[in-house]
């Protein structure tokens, strides 16, 4: 019901009926005839049929020179860090998802064992390197001393054969010469006193008669005693003769024995001569010590260096199962760096997709976890198909073979994005488009 006060509102005037529009006689149209509707649905079905054609040339034309797949995941080339020495972990200097550069120092493990190593390896290369000086003069010494004992053993040895030829040709001398000359002269005295003898004991019985004077007969003992004292003297010239002889006899020997001694000299200064040799084998022996102690200390130092585990990347830490005061052995994993600046796709098509596929050609890369697609270009095909790189390769030597469209892994190599939100991580989800002309 309407209220009081909308009932004492007065209402306005209606509007006044609008006029009529003049009557305009219009020319009736003339009827189509059969004949040009039928031209007319022709004409439109061909320009249909040629808008398909030109749709369908440009739709085949944009697809068919790309390939596709959603089969592909961003990867790259992860460097697993892991210890060389053993030893307990005394710093560590990074944490999970912690990003590092390349020789930024990551773990520390105690280094004292190996100083000390290295200090020892130190000295015994000093010693090895002292070593080797000495038995390369002991080379010198022993070449100048044996040269100059066999020259000295030889100029002996010829001094002590001139020696003996000396005393042989002395005793050669007394034994022909002297020997004989006082024989000969003993046996001329011998015949002289016998004949003077016998003139005495001829003479003797004479003087008593008086047949022979006195005068005579002393004449006759005078001339019995000079050959007896003559006999005696020759007999002495021969006993000095043969001690002569004997003399020169011991001379001889001993002229032999001093001989036979320089010559065994000379024999004993050449063996010397081998030592030089020795002392040269020696030397060897005493540099290869040398580098012995050298490759020691070389490790030692190694070793040194290992204690301090450094990033042989630039990247993100990821994976650390290494704590603090952890006892760790060579080979153990103690973390891995992911270097998220050289990641790439791995996209994996159907070998039916690859014919036009070739290094270098311009990628898209859709990636789903940003929804924006960022530029790549081929790097490289694999050299067989996924599946055969697996762990367990199909075997189609069979009577129920079924061919499978295998897929081939394709390397694309992401350019970087203007847009610093977008960073791509090793697993995650892309769409992989390749233009191939």
């Amino acid at each position: 019901m309407r209220s009081t006060a909308d009932s004492l509102i007065p209402k306005s005037p209606p509007d006044p009926p609008a006029p009529e529009p003049p009557l305009v006689s219009t020319p009736p149209t003339p009827a189509k005839s059969p004949l040009d509707a039928l031209k007319h649905l022709r004409r439109r079905t061909k320009i249909l049929i040629l808008c398909a054609v030109v749709i369908a040339a440009l739709v085949w034309f944009y697809f068919s020179g790309r390939v596709t797949t959603d089969d592909a995941q961003v990867d790259c080339h992860i460097t697993a860090i892991a210890s060389q020495v053993p030893g307990y972990v005394v710093k560590i200097n990074v944490d999970d998802n912690t990003p590092v550069k390349l020789g930024d120092v990551l773990v520390q493990i105690d280094p004292r064992e190996y100083v000390a190593e290295v200090d020892q390896a130190t000295a015994a290369l000093a010693l090895a390197s002292a070593e080797a000086d000495s038995a390369g003069i002991r080379i010198g010494l022993t070449r100048d001393t044996t040269k100059e004992g066999t020259a000295g053993a030889s100029a002996q040895e010829e001094s002590d054969a001139a020696g003996y030829q000396r005393s042989e040709t002395q005793l050669e001398q007394s034994a022909t010469a002297n020997l004989l000359q006082a024989r000969a002269n003993v046996a001329s005295k011998k015949a002289t006193n016998e004949r003077a003898q016998a003139d005495l004991q001829r003479y003797t019985p004479l003087v008593g008669t008086g047949d022979v004077s006195k005068y005579q007969y002393d004449a006759v003992v005078a001339t019995a005693d000079v050959a007896k004292s003559d006999l005696e003297a020759a007999e002495q010239e021969l006993t000095a003769a043969q001690q002569q002889v004997d003399i020169a006899k011991a001379s001889a020997g001993s002229a032999k024995a001093q001989l036979a001694r320089s010559q065994s000299q000379v024999l004993e200064a050449k063996a010397r001569e081998k030592e030089v040799p020795i002392t040269q084998a020696a030397y060897k022996s005493a540099l290869a010590n040398e580098q012995k102690a050298k490759a020691s200390l070389e490790q030692a130092q190694l070793n040194l260096a290992y204690a301090t585990i450094i990033a042989p990347i630039t990247g993100q830490v990821t994976q650390r199962t290494v704590n603090l005061g952890q006892y760790v052995t060579p080979g153990q994993l103690l973390m891995t760096l992911v270097p998220l600046q050289d990641v790439y796709v791995t996209a994996n098509f159907k070998e039916t997709q690859l014919a036009d596929v070739r290094p270098g050609q311009h990628a898209r890369i859709h990636v789903d976890t940003y929804g924006e697609n960022v530029d790549g270009v081929v790097d490289s095909l694999a050299g067989a198909a996924g599946s055969r790189q697996a762990l367990l390769p199909p075997q189609n030597a069979t009577g129920n073979f079924i061919k499978v469209v295998q897929r081939i892994p394709v390397k694309i190599l992401v350019k970087p994005s203007k847009d610093s939100r977008i960073i791509l991580r090793p697993g995650m989800n892309v769409e992989a488009t390749i233009y191939t002309r």
